[in-house]
């Protein structure tokens, strides 16, 4: 099996999922010090830049949330 149908499968597994979601709460310390640098120095393009990127993380982890209580009652995220 090759690498890229390797990485495919891994992607929609539950530990999968929970990387991505790991790996994107980690891109939000980017975006939390882009933002505050934008602040420090009144740069208001910058800051509406941190704020879309905020955005697209938080939707994307919203997401993948879903997706995991998609999968089944037996998950710890999933909803009763």
């Amino acid at each position: 099996m090759s690498k890229i149908k390797k990485a495919t499968r891994f992607k929609k597994t539950k530990a999968g999922t929970y990387l991505s979601i790991g790996s994107s709460l980690f891109g939000a310390v980017s975006v939390v010090r882009q933002a505050r640098q934008a602040r420090e120095e009144s740069d208001g393009l910058r800051l509406v830049d941190a704020v879309v990127s905020a955005a697209a993380i938080t939707t994307g982890v919203l997401l993948l949330v879903r997706e995991l209580r998609s999968w089944g009652s037996d998950d710890v995220l999933a909803g009763d």
